[in-house]
Formats: structure tokens, C-alpha cells, sequence
């Protein structure tokens, strides 16, 4: 459908997850494994952990499944079916960090149970952000993709078509205030709000390539990004603060780092990563 335009992006196994502390790796046991690696390099007992753990992941996926199931059939119940809109999306990019939450994790009991803390790790992670870069936290594509899916049967004409337009959850109040038929107003109590930083979807119910080009940015725990049409600047503190620059257009795995060609358009968009910067800190205040 065209939503892939790469190979596989490269497996970094000696990244490891944010946030990470050895004692963890002893609470969890042997079955664990710090990075990201080939299957067919871990020992038998890894591979039956990291087996179940995906198991608990894919029933909590299937349950999800259910509910929403569930949702949907009240809403055929309430003959409301045809002209509610759902909107479906992901999470932002799976979770590589291994941790243990503050009442503990308890090696013995059910794995999914309410004494056990397991997380996916970077294996899985890396395998469910594939064909992706890195993991959440990170603001290369597999920390920051999110999939959406639109469904609105009295309204959109469209089944199963694939829109290319760039969008992000800033979207959403604008697309659903224009949705209800409300406007946006930013003076409230006596005090004036900045104005929305996203633009609505609607138009892209329409047709593929409605919406105006994007300019995304990031700033997330040392990790920059930005992102003007097809073009994304992105840095990492893992890789010193480098800005690398790719064409997604073309590179949607980022694999082949562009700044060295183009170093007028890393700095014009160097430029406009720090105006913005400096722009949301003094909105919100920081």
C-alpha cells in the first residue's frame, strides 16, 4: 500500500533502554536480555521468557480487540453506527525500557499476574517497530510513528484507502471542533491561550494529499527533531546531539543520513528547531 519504503533498518544491539539499572536484570532473572538481539543468539531459557512475554502482550492486544468490539456493537444497538466517526490509533512507537514498579516484581508468580512486572524490552520492541528506528523516547520514525485509522460509514466515502498525509495528535481538537460545528476561541477567564498548534484532518477524508505540509517538532528528554514535509531533522544525546538528516519520502527507515550533502538545509532547519524552541518554552511558561 505504500506505507513501507525500506528494507529493514539495521538492529542496534548496543543501544540500550533509558532509564536502566542493573539491578533490574537480577529481579527479572536469566530469561532476560538488556538489548536488542538475534533470536538464534539466546539461550533456551531466554527464548521461552521472551515467548511469554510477548504471549501477555498479544492477549492484552486481543482484549483491547474485544472491548472495542463491544463499543461498536452498542453502537449498532443504538442505531448511531453509520454516523460515528472512530478514530483508531497506536501508541507512539513500542517501549524498550526494562523496569520494576515500586511494589516490585515477584519472579515466582504467573507471568501477567498482579505480582509480576514484565516489559516487552528491546527485542520485542525492536520487532514490533520494525521496519522503524529505535524504540519510544526516541524521536527517530519507530519512536514517533503513529498509525491512524479512520472509520465513519455515513460520511467518509472511502473503504480501506490509504492517506499519505503527515499528521499528528495536535490534530485532533482542530478536526474535532470543525467536526461539531465549533469554533475555537483563545481568551478564557481573563486569560489568553496561544493559539492551536495542529490543523484539522477533515480534508483528507476527501481524498490523499488534501492537507498542508506539516512542520513537526520535537523535543523530547535530549531528543530533538523536526520534521518540514518530507524532510526530518533529528538528533539523539546517544549520538552526541549530531543532527542527522533524512528524506522520509524516500528513506522512511532513516538509514541514510543526508547532512553531509545537504548542510544549508540542516542549518536553515537547525535555525527553525531552536525558533520553535524557543516559541513553545514561552507558551507554556518554562
Amino acid at each position: 500500500m505504500g506505507i513501507v519504503n525500506c528494507d529493514l533498518a539495521s538492529l542496534d544491539q548496543k543501544l540500550s533502554p533509558r532509564y536502566f539499572k542493573t539491578n533490574v536484570m537480577a529481579q527479572l532473572g536469566p530469561g532476560e536480555t538488556r538489548y536488542a538481539v538475534p533470536s538464534d543468539s539466546l539461550t533456551d531459557e531466554q527464548k521461552e521468557f521472551q515467548a511469554t512475554k510477548m504471549s501477555i502482550h498479544a492477549a492484552m492486544v486481543d482484549r483491547m480487540d474485544q472491548e472495542i468490539g463491544r463499543v461498536v456493537t452498542q453502537l449498532h444497538a443504538m442505531d448511531a453506527f453509520e454516523n460515528t466517526v472512530i478514530f483508531f490509533l497506536s501508541d507512539n512507537g513500542a517501549d524498550a525500557t526494562l523496569l520494576i514498579r515500586g511494589d516490585g516484581h515477584d519472579p515466582k508468580a504467573a507471568p501477567g499476574s498482579a505480582k509480576s512486572f514484565l516489559c516487552i524490552g528491546p527485542g520485542w520492541a525492536s520487532a514490533s517497530n520494525t521496519p522503524f528506528r529505535r524504540h519510544k523516547v526516541w524521536v527517530s520514525e519507530g519512536g514517533i510513528s503513529t498509525p491512524l485509522i479512520v472509520h465513519w460509514p455515513g460520511r467518509i466515502q472511502a473503504h480501506g484507502a490509504l492517506r499519505h498525509d503527515l499528521g499528528h495528535v495536535i490534530d485532533f481538537v482542530p478536526t474535532l471542533l470543525e467536526l461539531a460545528g465549533g469554533k475555537f476561541t483563545n481568551f478564557w477567564n481573563g486569560t489568553t491561550a496561544p493559539p492551536l498548534p495542529g490543523e484539522s484532518l477533515v480534508p483528507a477524508f476527501a481524498r490523499d494529499g488534501a492537507l498542508k505540509t506539516h512542520e513537526l517538532f520535537f523535543d523530547h528528554e535530549g531528543n530533538r527533531s523536526l520534521r518540514v514535509g518530507d524532510w526530518k531533522l533529528v538528533s539523539a544525546r546517544e549520538d552526541n546531539d549530531a543532527w542527522e538528516l533524512f528524506n522520509l519520502s524516500k528513506d522512511r527507515c532513516e538509514k541514510v543520513n543526508l547532512a553531509g550533502r545537504e548542510p544549508a538545509r540542516v542549518e536553515q532547519m537547525q535555525a527553525r528547531w531552536t525558533e520553535l524552541e524557543k516559541t513553545f518554552r514561552k507558551q507554556s511558561g518554562f
